[in-house]
């Protein structure tokens, strides 16, 4: 792959068309190895003009977040130095050149600053539900399965197996078994297909490292927070979501809510990192394991402005479906409310339809004014009428209960998330955790071949 990778930087400065196979903006492990597999595979197998390249959707700064992606790709002998981040090529530009067309892999919905890149979508690959209204008008793939590099795999040994090589077999395999959680059936997350392909992998190739192995390497490296930033902290795992012109971050946190709280500096390094990213409120969704192994939920929700911050909290503190189980905890802020998490098995990805809902219920008179942060009182019966007026669950496409949710009748794409403990944690060793399920399922699509290693 190590060629491949070379000739992809060096098509940046051709004037060849490229076709950009593009992960989410969270650029998790399922994310970055589904683009690199993909485009090194459409690669090899496409006679086409356009050249294929993968691109991580983060800055090359931001590479030091992601600690399992830089262990594996250190581990499977592939250098930072040859990936393309976002803030190194120019989609804009080339759209507008009319040189690019995009697959997107592990999602399927542009943010509002890519908006105009809607129409160079050829392909959408995705494993999770999709959010009907927003959906492209390309030929899209959804599948519900635990990983998207499952799908990934399978598109490549239904396709062209031989071209599979072992450097990209270690990645997928890997990456299965994170997102899967080491295959455990007690958690829940591997579905038979994740099963099927990790099998096949290991069967075309006998010499992929031990399961358990891989799992607990890459579980570590990445719930590795130690010597980061608050700032960096809250960037590692975050998710950003935007209604009625109000803009909320939702950060996992690995460590407990108390010792982040307790942090020098915290609370000016909370509305630092918020207005140097315009946004109104920060959620914070902490992670970590007791003395027994058991996993425990707590959450943090920053705001400066009364009114939005009353509206999520109300809509946290009312969710029946699920059930948060939320007991607030002390805190020293106004502007931040603690609580422990009594129901661990709702994640982040069951958050979002919530807040979602919450910012959309905001009336016009409860809209985030620009400048000094809202400080007038809102009283909870305000904050109630509004979320009952607008009814629940208030996002077309999004099932309350994700646990089950159903396909589309029509393939479609899917929300860009997931989070750890997602089903809850059987008393097993730390190791054995969580971790999310990822998304897009694609089909076939035409492009260019570049040398291949």
């Amino acid at each position: 792959m190590e060629d491949y990778l070379q000739a992809c930087r060096a098509a940046l400065q051709g004037s060849r068309p490229l076709h950009v196979v593009l992960g989410n903006e969270a650029c998790d492990l399922d994310s970055m190895v589904s683009s690199l597999a993909l485009a090194f595979y459409l690669a090899k197998t496409t006679e086409a003009e356009e050249v294929f390249v993968p691109v991580l959707n983060i800055k090359r700064s931001e590479l030091p977040l992601r600690g399992d992606n830089a262990f594996f790709l250190q581990k499977v002998h592939i250098a930072e130095s040859l990936l393309i981040f976002r803030d190194e090529i120019d989609l804009h530009a080339l759209h507008q050149a009319g040189r690019l067309t995009l697959t997107l892999v592990d999602h399927h919905i542009l943010p509002i600053s890519d908006a105009a890149l809607e129409n160079a979508i050829a392909e959408v690959l995705d494993h999770r539900p999709i959010e009907q209204k927003r959906c492209p008008p390309c030929h899209v793939t959804v599948e519900l399965v635990g990983s998207c590099t499952t799908l990934v795999t399978e598109r490549i040994l239904q396709g062209v197996p031989e071209t599979l090589d072992r450097q990209t077999a270690a990645l997928l395999h890997g990456t299965i078994i994170l997102d899967c959680v080491n295959m455990d059936l007690n958690i829940g997350k591997a579905t038979p297909k994740d099963k099927k392909y990790v099998e096949k992998l290991e069967a075309l190739f006998p010499d992929l490292p031990d399961r358990k192995d891989i799992f607990d390497s890459l579980q570590k490296a990445k719930f590795d927070v130690s010597g980061l930033t608050t700032e960096q902290m809250l960037r590692k795992d975050q998710k950003t979501i935007t209604r009625q012109g109000i803009s909320v971050a939702i950060s996992a946190i690995y460590m407990d809510l108390e010792a982040f709280l307790q942090r020098p500096g915290l609370i000016a390094d909370l509305h630092a990192f918020c207005q140097a990213h315009s946004y109104d409120a920060l959620v914070a969704m902490t992670i970590f394991f007791n003395t027994h192994n058991e996993p425990v939920r707590q959450l943090a929700v920053f705001c400066p402005h009364a009114a939005l911050r009353t509206t999520i909290c109300g809509a946290l503190e009312r969710s029946h479906s699920p059930s948060l189980k939320l007991t607030p905890a002390p805190s020293s802020h106004p502007n931040l409310q603690a609580y422990l998490q009594g129901n661990t098995q709702v994640s982040r990805k069951k958050l979002l339809p919530l807040l979602q809902g919450a910012l959309s219920a905001c009336s016009d008179s409860m809209t985030i004014p620009s400048g000094q942060p809202e400080t007038r009182g809102v009283s909870r019966e305000q904050v109630d009428m509004e979320l009952d007026r607008a009814g629940a669950p208030l996002i077309s496409g999004l099932s309350q209960d994700e646990e089950d949710p159903p396909l589309p009748p029509t393939p479609m794409n899917s929300l860009v998330d997931e989070c750890p403990l997602d089903q809850g944690l059987p008393k097993l060793s730390a190791e054995a955790i969580f971790e999310k399920c990822s998304q897009i399922s694609l089909s076939q699509t035409p492009s260019a071949s570049l040398p291949k290693k």
